[in-house]
Parts: structure tokens; C-alpha cells; sequence
């Protein structure tokens, strides 16, 4: 049987620097496939849809809200030509109503262990509109290695240089924080898969740079411990959501590889200015993810908020504006009190502002959210913020002997695309 399965492209914010990274739901979905399926692949944001080739089957799978409406379209093409459609993903389940409308089925949940009874549904022409399988998980240790076979490998290359692979080492999360989905998508039991599976996964992928996506690795120790010495003889580089702040944590994450970690910055606390300062002085790089537009922000508290980023020596900052995607306390929140005035999707992008902040116009907080960018990167640009950090991960490359220089035959390919270069390396 063939299978086509589809990420829709979306429209990259103005502000950040754009990279493709291969895509990660695609290829977990894939490794959950029965062996009979022939499955191919198309990342829209780089390749062209035939809609006319031919195929059996075909799969749709969305991480972001702003692909929604797109996958919508692709799929009613599809219809069009006489195609059963599914959908499945992240986006998929938050705007699951919605999608059903444009789907001969949807798929709510974790897809290891599912896939036979779906395929062996279309095979009998008997597909159900939905499989819900919400808070119903998979065993972790079900979790194989993802299908990174299914990608195009050269289109994620910049310059002649890989782009990281996506890995996760876990799903769930014990926390719920205000603007996240993740408590409704994977629950809020922490589930980290065996360390033994883990690593055999790591070994597995041909690329020396990881980037770790669940959604902290702080949140339990043990196993974080346990994880990162496993790690140590792998000699990847890796990124990755926030790691315990506790010295020997930190110490072993640095031995395991951590390249950069993403971490919030809320507020002006000692605090944070010193958690910052920990991760650099393990030669752990940081990357500050600052959300603007919550209901205890002021104009001049996001303008505080901005010089203290100068002042602590973050590597790079991205900032986005409060995006209450369904199914947060945030949606809930605003949603109720009559605050949310933009429900097409297409603007859910954290770099728009679809509702009425509590302090300021949406007009004043979006000048405040360019505002940040400007400030941040004003004497040192993104591209020469983050060239830096890629010298860092060079550097530690060449002192434990995994560089891989560039590929010449793709030094003038950004993602498929023919570049001059002006940097050599």
C-alpha cells in the first residue's frame, strides 16, 4: 500500500531568522506504520504537492495552529481527486472538530500500537471519522526510533552545513503552564523512555547535532542523571528545553554534549540573572524565550524586562506575543471574558496579537513585541549572534574529534535553494 503523508508549510515570522529543521511528528508517526505500508514524504515549506500522483492513502500530520487552514486546503484537494484523507498531529487535536469537516478521519492521541487497526480499516473501506486515543498512551517503551529515513536529507542543509535532528527522549509533562497545550496533548505525567532505548535511538542518527525537543528535561533527576552519563561517550552536540538547575546536572549535561538550552525568562530576578549565569559557567550557551502580553505586564515592565536581557548576557533572545492556542487556560481565560477578537488561525503565530491585552492596546503591545527585537539585536545582529553560538558547538567538535566539515557539493544550497555564500568556513 502507498502512502503519502504531508506537512503543510507556514509562514515564518518577519523577525527570526529562517531554518528548516526536519520535522519531527512526521517521522514518529512513520515508525508507527505497519510493515506493509509504503510511505513517502512531502515537507510542503521546501517541496512542491503533486496533488495527481498517485496514491493510495493519504496523511496529513500538523504541529502548529497556523498550519491548519493550509492542511485543510491540501486535504480537500486531495478529496477532490477521489483520496481518503487523514489527519493526525498536535494541531490536529487542538482544532480536531474543525479538521474533521475537511478528513475521512482524524486521529487524536499517540499513534505506536494504533496504526494496524487504521490501516486495516481503510483496507476494508470501513475508516471511522475519529480514533481517540486522548489520554490513552503507549507503553514509552513501545517508542521506537523515528523513520528518518522518509526525509530529503539534503534539503536540510544550509551552506553545505546539516541541520540538526529533532530526538525525543520523553513525553509528557508534569507542569501546566499558562499559554501551553502540552498538559491536554500528553498529560501531566512526566514519561521518559528507558535510557537503554534512548541511546540506542542517538547512536542511531547520523548527525552529530541533536536537538532534545520535550518540553523540559527537568523533571526528574534521577533520570536526567542517568540519561546524561549514558550520553557522555555518544559525543553529540545537543539543544534542548531547560535542564535541572543543580551543579552536578549541569556538569554532567555539559560532558553529555549540551550545546544551548532554550529558557525562559520571565521576570528580573536574581534568580533567572544567575540561573543564566550557571548554564555559562558550565559552557552551556542560552537562548532566552520571552513571552510578551500576559495580564501581570505593563508597558514599562516590558521595557525593564528588555534591558535586563542586555544585561545578563544571553546568547540569543526570541520573542513572541501571547498566542492562547484551544485547549490552554489561556484560550479558556480570554475566550470567557469575551477578549479574544482574531480567530483565524493563520494568525496564531506568536508574532500577532489576537486578543485585547489587560494594560495596553493590542497596537501598543505589538510595537512593544518589534520593539524587543530591535533592542535585543540592535548592536549585534541575529545572524552574527547565532554564528557565534555555531562556532561554539565547531569548536567542541574539533577538540573531541566529530567535525564533520561542510559538503562542498551543497556550499552554494540553503535548503534547497541556490545562495551565494559569504561566510567560509
Amino acid at each position: 500500500m502507498n502512502f503519502r503523508l504531508i506537512y503543510p508549510r507556514w509562514l515564518k515570522l518577519d523577525e527570526q531568522t529562517t531554518f528548516n529543521l526536519p520535522p519531527h511528528g512526521p517521522v514518529v508517526f512513520a515508525a508507527a506504520l505497519p510493515s506493509y505500508v509504503n510511505v513517502s514524504f512531502t515537507d510542503e515549506n521546501l517541496q512542491e504537492i503533486d496533488f495527481d500522483e498517485d496514491t493510495d492513502f493519504v496523511g496529513i500530520s500538523m504541529m502548529l495552529t497556523t498550519q491548519v487552514k493550509r492542511g485543510w486546503q491540501i486535504a480537500d484537494e486531495f478529496r477532490k481527486r477521489g483520496k481518503k484523507v487523514i489527519f493526525g498531529g498536535i494541531s490536529t487535536m487542538l482544532h480536531a472538530e474543525e479538521t474533521a469537516a475537511h478528513a475521512d478521519a482524524v486521529f487524536l492521541g499517540e499513534a505506536e500500537g494504533r496504526m494496524e487497526e487504521v490501516f486495516a480499516d481503510f483496507r476494508n473501506n470501513s475508516l471511522k471519522k475519529v480514533y481517540n486515543y486522548m489520554n490513552q498512551f503507549p507503553d514509552i517503551a513501545s517508542v521506537g526510533p523515528a523513520r528518518r529515513d522518509i526525509l530529503n536529507r539534503d534539503l536540510y542543509n544550509h551552506k553545505g552545513v546539516q541541520m540538526v535532528d529533532l530526538f525525543h527522549a520523553s513525553r509528557g509533562c508534569r507542569f501546566s503552564c499558562y499559554p501551553c497545550a502540552v498538559s491536554y496533548l500528553g498529560g501531566r505525567q512526566f514519561r521518559p523512555r528507558p535510557v537503554d532505548k534512548t541511546i540506542e535511538e542517538l547512536e542511531s542518527i547520523k548527525n552529530n547535532r541533536i536537538f532534545i525537543v520535550d518540553n523540559s528535561l527537568a523533571q526528574n533527576k534521577e533520570w536526567e542523571r542517568d540519561l546524561f552519563k549514558a550520553m557522555i561517550p555518544l559525543k553529540k552536540k545537543w539543544i534542548s528545553h531547560p535542564i535541572e538547575d543543580d551543579p552536578e546536572l549541569l556538569d554532567l549535561a555539559a560532558q553529555a554534549g549540551a550545546w544551548y538550552v532554550y529558557q525562559a525568562v520571565f521576570d528580573t530576578s536574581d534568580y533567572i540573572r544567575e540561573r543564566i549565569k550557571r548554564y555559562h559557567d558550565h559552557g552551556i550557551g542560552v537562548e532566552g524565550t520571552i513571552l510578551l502580553g500576559l495580564d501581570d505586564q505593563t508597558e514599562d515592565d516590558i521595557k525593564r524586562l528588555i534591558d535586563f536581557l542586555l544585561e545578563i548576557n544571553l546568547d540569543l533572545a526570541e520573542f513572541t506575543i501571547l498566542a492562547p492556542f484551544p485547549h490552554t487556560k489561556a484560550y479558556n481565560d480570554l475566550h470567557r471574558q469575551g477578549r479574544i477578537f482574531d480567530y483565524n488561525w493563520d494568525n496564531y503565530n506568536a508574532g500577532k496579537v489576537v486578543y485585547y491585552p489587560k494594560h495596553m492596546t493590542p497596537e501598543k503591545l505589538f510595537d512593544l513585541y518589534k520593539y524587543a527585537w530591535d533592542s535585543f539585536y540592535r548592536d549585534e545582529s541575529q545572524e552574527q549572534k547565532m554564528f557565534k553560538l555555531f562556532t561554539s558547538v565547531v569548536l567542541k567538535e574539533m577538540k573531541d574529534n566529530t567535525f564533520v566539515p561542510r559538503r562542498r557539493d551543497l556550499a552554494n544550497k540553503s535548503f534547497g535553494k541556490d545562495v551565494k555564500r559569504n561566510i567560509n568556513l
